[in-house]
Formats: structure tokens, C-alpha cells, sequence
């Protein structure tokens, strides 16, 4: 296995002979260089503020759909359903930067950021658990280690998040990435892109890197009080390449970046250092040719756009990026080495390499000539069609989920319909599952046969209801959709409706003082509690008007359904007083079942 060198959420280039060939002509744009000297300053590597929409799939490590997860991008959050998928629209990014972060009780928070498409980018995340590897105890020396070689050597010097010092028994959560690992891509933090001691940006060739997470006994985060020992194997790949010394750098959770901290010594076959806290870190070369954006797009003989390719850039001596695939316009884009040649191979959905070409150097941002895969031997595919409600009208905020040869992809539907191009590979048998995200209807999993050059999926139905969930949106943004954590109950002529996750504020507590079906005002009384609201809706200041419509209160085991919309002024305070302003509208429906 060749090294790693991912060089953005998409590592990808293109060619100039092979298998495929380039048509219409490039646009370059002048590149970055200004010197950066502090992290607000860093940010102008990303290029200006953008709105751009996601679909994100959360995996743990044996490929199984995450429900329930976080997934924070800009300031939008929303929460993954029980395909692990997250829809994020119109976040405020950067052109050239976005960082998406997820968490979930159970795991490690994981994260990703990218050079986003120009329509819609799908990112894909794998999740450690935050299973205990091994338990230390403080005061005295301890090491704990993987049978892949990572290992950490703990002086017994320990301290809570505040700074105070901790004695008794430290769990210990371990995890190693080699640099030969095929799903590094996935399971990483961000993407091999870094800011060194300088200042300076810098693309990272990496050679490994780990995570530490300490807990205490009552399960509270800790850190270490001085420094510890970390050390990681060098791959047998890299072992005629791998230097005396290697920089060290640290994953910045905040930012979505890696930046240069310390230095590693080569002992044999493994890099050993020293750090002084714990999170990510990297055993990497930075790269030391300037950075250029480099944008392509993939095509077929008739100019359609290719989406879900993979893409993997080979620089020059071996080393290897490997990219995720193409957005639904079949652009791939990201930051990569200026004045060097690369190999670009793309793969179909069965792992088949369906081009190789070679391309660069490059001296200036550029946006290459298309790329039209023609091979006489490939076929394409056209996935079309019509994603209805139960009353057969169109759905207007959904998406489609395709499980084929080694891949699952996700698009979004716009109006009801879905379409996109596809390589045919090895089998064509494919499943669908749609989801309708505004009643949190689905089609159930759904088998095709694809055939080219079209496969006219034709009109399907999202009625199959899930279990349960809360929606909301203020001030008509994106809807926060809560699946998970839900508890309703009724009692003395009233309900109680709440669900989500507290510690990540995403949590909505909505309470009534009746149990009659109708539409009330908030006059008759309704408390919201929740993400950017802490107000009683019931009170007599006159400052709110909410109108709710409880449609049904059921039984234990039966479901509570309720909607509601209107205006609240958002709280304040002000020393010991309370005050009012900034005006926001709500809306949101709760379709959930009683608990008690």
C-alpha cells in the first residue's frame, strides 16, 4: 500500500492521456499567498462565505447506519435518521472550506471538512467507539497500547478539563490510524490540510496518527498534567521514505485543521514523541510546494455529469490521495501541490478502474477541462424518478439512498424528483430507500435492476411512518429533526412532549394544558423549551402568539400528535432582570408516542 497523502475532502485530479480525455477549456483563477499569521487570518485560505447544502452518512466501524448522531455544520444541526443520513441545507461555509462535526453518545466525535461542490456535497463519516481500551491509575508510570503498535506512556500525572489535579483510576480510549488503512479517508478528523508553526498553510503526507481520550471515574474528561509518550509504527511502505524526524501535529476540534506541534524521533521502525495534551494527533511530512485549488468534473460521451466516482490522485514516487467521490454535478475539488504531475484513476461503484490519466503541473488555481470517461466498454446509467407523499403529491424535502456494488450514495430531490448518472458495474441489481424528511415518511427498501441507458425508477411513495420525531425550524431556517430521546406523557388534562440531545442543545420540551384535541392559542397556555428558546409561551406579557393544533392524544403506546407556529419574543437578561427582544417565528410538528 502506497502512502496516504490526502490533500482535502476530496483529493482528486485529472489527466491528459489514458482511457479518458479532457474537452472545453480551464478557467484559472490567481492563487492564495499571503502569509498567514494567526488563525483569523488563517481563514483566508478558505476564499469568500458561501451557503451550500449536504447529505452526510454516519457509519460506525462496521458500516452500520449511526441514528441519533449530531451533525453540526456552520451554525445548522440536525440529526441523523436510522439510515444514518443527514440533510444539511444552505450552511454558511466557506468556497473553498467546510467543516461538518458529529457527535453521538457511544462514540467518538468524528468529523470531516471539504472543499464543498457548487450544488450538493455528500460526506461520508465512520465512528470510533469510545469503548475503554485500558484503565491507568494516577501516580504512577502506565502504558497502554495496540497490537498494531500505537502506544502511549503515561507519567501519572493527570487533571481534570479546569486544571485541577486528579488522582484514582483514568479510563483510557485508544484508537490508530495507519497509514495504509483503505477507510483512513472516512475515519480521519478533517482532512490532511494544516496550518505550521509559521503560520503557513501546508498539505501533510501522513504517516500515521492516533487518538487519546482520558476519563475519569465518574466518566468526566480528563488531560494529562505534563507529557506523554506517544509512539506508531512506520508501515513497511513507507519505511525506505520515512525520515529521522517527523513534525507532530495536533487536530484543532474548533477549527477543523491540523496544526504543527512538536516534533517525532524515528527509533527503527517507529516514530516516537512527546506531547502535552490529548486529542488527534498526526505523524506527518508537510509538503512544501505552495498550494493551488484544484476543481474537475467528470462526464460521460454525452456530457452528463458522473456522480459517486472515486477518485485517487497519485503524486509522483508512489504516494497516494484518496478522494471521495464526485458531487451530483461530478465536480471533485480540493487543495493539491503546485508544480508537480499527478496520476488521476477513477472507479466505479464495483472497485474497477475506469480512467487513468495524467495531469499538472500547475502553477495557479485551476478549474481543468472536462473529463469524459468514453471507454467503449463502459456503461452508464441514467437513475431517474418521482418521490411522492401518501396523497401522491411531490415531496419537497427529501432524499434518495442507493445501495450498489460497494457503495452507498445519497442524493437530494428537488420538487419530487431525483436524477443522476452512474457507472454500471458487475451486478445490476440495486436497492433504493427514500425518505420524505418533513413527515418522516419512507418508501421502505425498494430492488431494481439498473439497464442503460436509463433506469426509470418511475413514481414512489414514502408511506411507511417512522416510529417517531420532532420537527421544528425558526425563523423559517433549516428544520431541526429530533428522532431520538423522545418521552410524551399525559396526565391531569395536560401533555409533555421533549426529546434530543441536552448536552448538544438540540434538545425542544413542548408542554399544553390540555388534552383535548383542537387548536388553542398560547393564551389557553403552551411552554416550548429548546435550541435558541428558553420562554413561557403562556404568559400574559402579551409578548408571544403561538397557535398549536393538538390533533390527537392516544393512549399509553399510542401517539401523541401536535403542530404548532406563531411568533416569541426571545429572552434576555439583563443583571437579575428579565427583559424581551429580538422577535423570532417557530413552527414544528410532534409526532410521537406516549410513554406514560
Amino acid at each position: 500500500m502506497k502512502n496516504h497523502l490526502l490533500l482535502s475532502a476530496l483529493t482528486l485530479l485529472l489527466l491528459s492521456f489514458g482511457s479518458c480525455k479532457k474537452n472545453n477549456t480551464g478557467a484559472p483563477e490567481p492563487p492564495t499567498t499571503d502569509p498567514v499569521v494567526s488563525d483569523a487570518d488563517f481563514a483566508k485560505n478558505f476564499g469568500d462565505a458561501a451557503s451550500r447544502s449536504f447529505i452526510v452518512e454516519v457509519f460506525d466501524a462496521t458500516n452500520n447506519p449511526v441514528n441519533g448522531a449530531d451533525v453540526k455544520i456552520g451554525s445548522i444541526t440536525a440529526q441523523t435518521d436510522a439510515k444514518g443520513v443527514a440533510v444539511i441545507k444552505n450552511a454558511a461555509v466557506f468556497e473553498r472550506f467546510a467543516y461538518a462535526t458529529v457527535k453521538k453518545a457511544g462514540y467518538i466525535d468524528g468529523s470531516r471538512a471539504l472543499s464543498p461542490a457548487a450544488g450538493t456535497s455528500s460526506i461520508k463519516i465512520k465512528l470510533f467507539s469510545d469503548k475503554v481500551t485500558a484503565t491507568v491509575n494516577s501516580g504512577a508510570v502506565s502504558n497502554v497500547s495496540l497490537p498494531n503498535g500505537v502506544k502511549i506512556t503515561f507519567d501519572g500525572n493527570f487533571k481534570t478539563e479546569t486544571g485541577t489535579p486528579y488522582t484514582g483510576q483514568v479510563n483510557v480510549i485508544l484508537n490508530g490510524l495507519e497509514a495504509s488503512d483503505p477507510d483512513l479517508f472516512r475515519k480521519m478528523p478533517g482532512m490532511l490540510f494544516a496550518r505550521n508553526a509559521a503560520g503557513d498553510a501546508r498539505l501533510l503526507e501522513t504517516y500515521g496518527m492516533l487518538n487519546v481520550e482520558l476519563r475519569g471515574s465518574a466518566g468526566q474528561k480528563l488531560q494529562i498534567a505534563n507529557k506523554a509518550q506517544i509512539e506508531m509504527n512506520i508501515t513497511s511502505a513507507q519505511l525506505s521514505t520515512a525520515a529521522a524526524t517527523m513534525p507532530l501535529w495536533h487536530f484543532d476540534e474548533a477549527l477543523g485543521y491540523w496544526k504543527e506541534e512538536g516534533l517525532a524521533n524515528r527509533v527503527g521502525n517507529k516514530y516516537v514523541g512527546e506531547v502535552a495534551h490529548f486529542s488527534w494527533w498526526n505523524f506527518d511530512a508537510p509538503i512544501q510546494s505552495p498550494i493551488v485549488q484544484l476543481q474537475i468534473k467528470l462526464v460521460d460521451a454525452n456530457a452528463h455529469p458522473l456522480a459517486n466516482v472515486k477518485t485517487v490522485l497519485f503524486r509522483q514516487g508512489g504516494s497516494a490521495s484518496i478522494a471521495s467521490e464526485t458531487a451530483v454535478n461530478g465536480t471533485a475539488n480540493g487543495p493539491v501541490p503546485a508544480n508537480e504531475v499527478f496520476t488521476l484513476k477513477a472507479y466505479d461503484a464495483c472497485g474497477n478502474v475506469v480512467c487513468t490519466q495524467n495531469i499538472g503541473p500547475f502553477t495557479v488555481n485551476t478549474t481543468l477541462p472536462d473529463i469524459v470517461l468514453n471507454m467503449p466498454a463502459t456503461q452508464y446509467t441514467t437513475i431517474s424518478g418521482t418521490l411522492k407523499k401518501c396523497d401522491n403529491t411531490n415531496v419537497t424535502n427529501g432524499y434518495v439512498v442507493v445501495n450498489y456494488g460497494q457503495q452507498t450514495f445519497a442524493t437530494l430531490v428537488m420538487n419530487g424528483a431525483f436524477s443522476f448518472q452512474t457507472i454500471i458495474c458487475g451486478s445490476n441489481g440495486m436497492t433504493i430507500i427514500a425518505e420524505d424528511a418533513d413527515s418522516h415518511q419512507n418508501t421502505g427498501t425498494l430492488n431494481y435492476t439498473l439497464s442503460s441507458p436509463v433506469t426509470n425508477i418511475g413514481n414512489i411513495l414514502a408511506c411507511n411512518t417512522s416510529s417517531e420525531s420532532i420537527s421544528y425550524s425558526i425563523d423559517g431556517g433549516a428544520p431541526k429533526i429530533i428522532t431520538v430521546n423522545i418521552n410524551a406523557s399525559s396526565s391531569s388534562g395536560a401533555f409533555t412532549i421533549s426529546g434530543g440531545s441536552p448536552v448538544q442543545m438540540n434538545d425542544i420540551s413542548i408542554t399544553g394544558n390540555t388534552s383535548m384535541p383542537g387548536i388553542y392559542s398560547s393564551a389557553s397556555g403552551i411552554q416550548i423549551i429548546g435550541n435558541g428558546l428558553t420562554t413561557s409561551l403562556g404568559s400574559a406579557l402579551n409578548q408571544f402568539a403561538i397557535t398549536y393544533n393538538l390533533a390527537n392524544v392516544g393512549g399509553v403506546g399510542q401517539y401523541i400528535d401536535v403542530s404548532f407556529s406563531g411568533t416569541y419574543q426571545e429572552v434576555v437578561m439583563t443583571g437579575m432582570s428579565q427583559g424581551y427582544n429580538l422577535s423570532h417565528t417557530i413552527s414544528g410538528t410532534a409526532h410521537v408516542l406516549r410513554d406514560n
